[in-house]
């Protein structure tokens, strides 16, 4: 290899070096964070200093204080990359992935606070009990498809149908709008609420185009459905973009009114009853 070829790629390592500071923001700075530290019995707040740097989500700082400063931090997390809902939490009081959470949207001027989810019991750190939300979705009715429309077994759908209901298939299951729900963290209603997590669920169930059950007296009695006064919070802290306000839990109010209190709907009901 001659000088000149040896000099140009020492040269280009360089400039790529440079340009990574550049895209790093340059030198590091320091950030504090205010991390809840506890189990089931009770915990506090916790105070960890830690470099953080361009392009850093809060994942990464809550990993960074783990290595440095905390090594039994506890911290549930896996894909990184906001498709998993597993390392949700409360940044600055607000339900969010940590992994998606990025520092360059936080003032870092005050110390980030960082706590296990609200709506759920605590485990340890910042890690919260949901097998709640399994068994609610246990409680469901489940699909039940018409019979087949021809002989080979298949259906036939209008493609608009299909996709009313696509969109609450991106669900990934954080259940940050669980916890962002006060009917479930600040009025603790988990044995007369499944939240708008399932709600959404179950709105996928009723609008299926194959789907035959009618849901609406599950929906009023043993779900809840009641108790959601649309603020559309669970809607604001979605990751996934769903409107689950207004496409999901809205449309199953309107039918549980239609079924459940349409006063023309109940004439024709007390006329039935008095004609058998």
């Amino acid at each position: 290899m001659t000088a000149s070829v040896s000099q140009s790629i020492v040269e280009s390592g360089q400039r790529a070096a440079e340009r990574s500071d550049a895209s790093a923001g340059g030198v590091a700075k320091k950030a504090t964070f205010k991390v809840w530290r506890g189990d089931s019995n009770g915990g506090k707040l916790e105070t960890y200093t830690t470099e953080v740097s361009e392009g850093m989500v809060v994942l990464d700082a809550i990993h960074q204080i783990q290595s440095e400063s905390a090594n039994d931090l506890a911290v549930r997390w896996n894909c990184k990359a906001g498709k998993c809902g597993s390392c949700s939490a409360e940044v600055n009081g607000m339900p969010k992935l940590m992994c998606m959470t990025r520092l360059n949207d936080l003032d870092l001027s005050e110390p980030v606070t960082v706590e296990p989810m609200r709506a759920f019991p605590p485990v340890r750190d910042l890690v919260t009990d949901v097998s709640w939300n399994f068994e609610v979705k246990k409680r469901i009715t489940k699909f039940t498809p018409r019979a087949p429309d021809v002989a080979d077994g298949t259906w036939r759908m209008d493609q608009a149908d299909v996709d009313r209901v696509q969109e609450f298939r991106k669900c990934i299951e954080c259940f940050l709008c669980q916890d962002v729900c006060h009917v479930l963290r600040d009025h603790n209603k988990h044995d007369s609420f499944i939240g708008p997590r399932f709600l959404t669920y179950t709105a996928a169930l009723e609008m299926h185009p194959l789907d035959t059950v009618d849901r609406t007296a599950e929906l009023k009695e043993a779900h809840g459905i009641g108790y959601c006064n649309i603020t559309k919070c669970c809607t604001k802290v979605c990751p996934e973009g769903i409107t689950i306000t207004d496409n999901a839990i809205i449309p199953l109010k309107e039918r549980v009114v239609d079924e459940h209190y349409d006063p023309l709907r109940a004439l024709v009901r007390l006329f039935r009853r008095k004609s058998q």
